[in-house]
């Protein structure tokens, strides 16, 4: 073998071993969408929790926005469907008063008119019968004067129908674009954190439920917190028991609170509410419908329409809301835990009440 052919041997062997390195050293293929960032390139776990927690967040304000979309579509076609209705009803009453007006016209002409009459009444054989054809033409002319008025009114009400059940069509419409967008929206964020936890090594699953039990841990020790300080509140109120801690449920609180206890373990699935699978919100109006108590279905209309109470006197079967915007909702069971819903790919379970930044307490049957 001359040196140049050692030297190619060497150089061929050489960049082969250089490529083998390459390879086993390079990342796999990772899971993250084009111009997203791949969860192993060396971010840190927490930051990687970061991510997913925003992407779910985004996916249940979309949420609320779908669930608020439908209930709102929901209205909006039974609404139509009454006004369909009462415009029937009002295309067939211009129709008969039509009809009766013009037997009330050919009533008249039967009649003629007073003048001919009372030359009947003097040179007619049969004054009686002038005299009956006299009383109905009075009468039809009243009629007349009747019907036409009444059918101004009925095309007045025609009218009023039509364009009150063109509106809500367009209005139906309207609410069915805003659901279809925040579908899209919801099946995206949830698509992304799937593909982002999909991509996650072994050791940073591990990691990240570390992580996650650590939370819990921390946010139980904030609602129990020295002196019983409630959440948020800078202040302690005092010595004694934490907020709600020890109250029992009873009555319709006790019914709701069992009824969202039994469904632990069932799927979360956005826009469900039961009996195999629910959202924050769908869990919670479930729970207080199967106590007997309708409440409204998504979380921003629970807080706006139940009696509003203090942190400080939670008590079994209130419903904690979470976030500025009003977008998450877990029951609460007592001793600093709730009971909720949390998002996609999770199932129903409890949680501290303290797991994520509190807006508010309502009450509902208050």
């Amino acid at each position: 073998m001359n040196v140049s052919t050692g030297g190619r041997r060497l150089l061929t062997r050489g960049a082969t071993t250089a490529l083998v390195c390459a390879i086993l050293l390079s990342p796999a293929p990772g899971h993250a969408a084009p111009g997203e960032p791949d969860p192993r390139d060396g971010t840190s776990i927490e930051d990687i929790r970061a991510e997913l927690d925003g992407l779910y967040r985004e996916a249940e304000v979309a949420t609320e926005a779908y669930n608020a979309a439908n209930e709102k579509a929901a209205k909006q076609e039974k609404r139509l469907t009454t006004l369909r209705k009462d415009l029937t009803r009002a295309e067939k009453r211009v129709k008969d008063l039509r009809d009766l007006a013009g037997a009330a016209a050919r009533t008249q002409y039967r009649g003629g008119d007073l003048a001919a009459t009372g030359i009947q009444l003097l040179l007619g054989d049969h004054p009686d019968q002038a005299l009956d054809e006299a009383s109905q033409a009075r009468q039809a002319m009243r009629g007349l004067v009747n019907v036409s008025e009444t059918q101004k009114t009925a095309r007045e009400e025609l009218s009023d129908q039509t364009e009150a059940a063109t509106k809500q069509l367009r209005e139906l419409k309207s609410s069915r674009a805003d659901k279809a967008a925040a579908k899209q929206k919801i099946e995206k964020k949830i698509a992304t954190a799937e593909r982002i936890e999909a991509g996650l090594e072994e050791e940073q699953t591990r990691r990240l439920a570390a992580l996650e039990r650590e939370r819990a841990r921390q946010a139980e020790a904030r609602w129990t917190g020295p002196g019983g300080t409630p959440v948020g509140s800078g202040k302690g109120k005092g010595k004694g028991s934490a907020p709600g801690g020890g109250t029992q449920a009873s009555g319709a609180a006790g019914k709701a609170v069992g009824f969202a206890m039994a469904q632990i373990g069932k799927p979360y699935v956005w826009g469900a509410v039961g009996p195999s699978s629910y959202d924050c919100s769908g869990l919670t109006s479930a729970a207080w419908a199967a106590a007997g108590h309708p409440i409204p279905r998504t979380s921003q209309a629970q807080w706006g329409g139940l009696t509003r109470v203090s942190l400080s006197s939670a008590r079994p079967g209130d419903l904690i809301i979470y976030y500025n915007d009003a977008t998450h909702v877990g029951m609460y069971i007592g001793g600093g835990q709730m009971v909720h819903a949390p998002r996609p790919g999770r199932s129903i379970t409890t949680a501290p009440a303290a797991s994520m930044p509190v807006l508010g307490v309502v009450r509902p049957g208050a």
